[in-house]
């Protein structure tokens, strides 16, 4: 029925022309928002509804989005994916206006619609609907590893969730800098169709650096941007290092240890060796003063 009734406006095509009106630019639509496919036509008025005959199709591939015919709502042959998610004001039909709301838009929903519109005259236009979803706030990770140092090569990984379409991706120094070296980037689609994106930079690490990973939307422009700070202080001790410097204080310790021993010895020796002579010349003055007492007759 609505293929007799689309030729059957095809045919009229040769005898007379209405003007139907679309967006020249790609409509954006967000991801899971309704939208409106903007559609206009030019016709001589007065007319009714019963006159008017719209029809919704994908242009490539000829599947009925909606149609409008008889003053009702023919939607016995629409796709099974456009099911109680369009609608059209036939109000607005008797004003020119033949745009059709979609609801609930999804990835799938991308691509190019043609709006067919017939009164006195018959005409036509296809316009171009893209999809847009932002990405969740990006967040920037240094790859886990307790033994980095400076001079090491590190890879900072950059995520993003949930965004269509593919995002590219900025990396910047602290100065600013755009960096493009050591750069891989990549994309996954999930069953919906939206992406998760993961783009790591590769760096030496130094003692104190920040880096920044900016998001780009090709439809929503700039969306979100995250920074990592890498400072000599979080870099960790390099383990050989540590058990060296431990060895060392304890042979330090040790050392002193000894020394004290060996000291503290020599200084009770000495001590032991005064008192002696101390005590023989005690022995020599007593003997000396003996002998000089004269004897008694």
């Amino acid at each position: 029925m609505l293929s007799l009734l689309l030729a059957g406006m095809m045919a009229l095509h040769t005898l007379a022309l209405m003007e139907v009106q679309v967006p020249d630019q790609p409509m954006v639509a967000l991801y899971g928002q309704d939208t409106r496919l903007n559609c206009t036509f030019s016709a001589e008025s007065p007319y009714n509804l019963s006159a008017v005959s719209v029809f919704w199709q994908l242009t490539d591939t000829k599947r009925n989005v909606y149609a409008f015919n008889y003053g009702l709502e023919q939607l016995k042959d629409q796709g099974a994916r456009f099911a109680n998610r369009t609608y059209l004001s036939p109000q607005s039909l008797l004003q020119g206006n033949a745009s059709l709301l979609l609801r609930d838009v999804v990835v799938a929903d991308e691509g190019s619609y043609t709006c067919f519109v017939r009164v006195q005259s018959y005409g036509s236009a296809a316009l171009f609907l893209q999809v847009a979803a932002p990405y969740s706030q990006p967040v920037v990770t240094l790859e886990p590893n307790v033994n980095h140092r400076p001079g090491d090569e590190v890879a900072l990984t950059c995520e993003a969730h949930g965004g269509y379409p593919q995002a590219t991706v900025a990396w910047r120094d602290e100065g600013g800098h755009t960096l493009t070296d050591n750069i891989t980037t990549s994309h996954v689609a999930n069953e919906q169709g939206l992406f998760s994106l993961t783009s790591v930079l590769t760096v030496v690490l130094e003692p104190s650096s920040t880096y920044s990973c900016q998001l780009i939307n090709p439809l929503l422009g700039e969306e979100g941007k995250a920074f990592v700070s890498i400072s000599g202080q979080s870099t960790a001790f390099p383990p050989v290092a540590l058990w060296v410097t431990v060895g060392l204080a304890v042979c330090l310790l040790v050392l002193l240890i000894a020394l004290a021993a060996v000291c503290r010895r020599k200084i009770k020796e000495s001590c032991e060796e005064a008192r002696r002579e101390e005590e023989a010349k005690e022995l020599e003055e007593d003997e000396s003063k003996t002998a000089m007492t004269p004897l008694k007759s």
